[in-house]
């Protein structure tokens, strides 16, 4: 499935969302997100594009799911209660991203 996300989708440029080093004000998850789903669009300039939601949850679980367990210290109960997930689904999303 990652395959073919990837292959109808060009990759997310993750340097879009990175303000530079002249701007002060940090911007909120929801205004990065939005930055970077503006220029991906803007990136595409005409190409079609299919599994844009895939292609994004992929973007941002990984490093959502890294993040929390290095915050847990690889605790997946404490992980769980983080997230709000059980214990058994943060598994499976762990063994999807190789975290495991």
């Amino acid at each position: 499935m990652t395959q073919l996300v990837e292959a109808n989708n060009p990759p997310m440029n993750s340097t879009s969302i990175t303000p530079s080093p002249s701007e002060h004000t940090e911007l909120t998850l929801k205004q990065n997100v939005e930055q970077a789903l503006t220029a991906y669009f803007a990136e595409l300039d005409g190409q079609h594009t299919t599994e844009l939601y895939d292609l994004f949850m992929q973007q941002v679980e990984a490093p959502l799911f890294t993040c929390v367990m290095q915050h847990t210290h690889d605790n997946q109960s404490k992980a769980a209660t983080l997230l709000g997930l059980n214990r058994g689904t943060l598994r499976k999303k762990l063994k999807q991203y190789d975290l495991l």
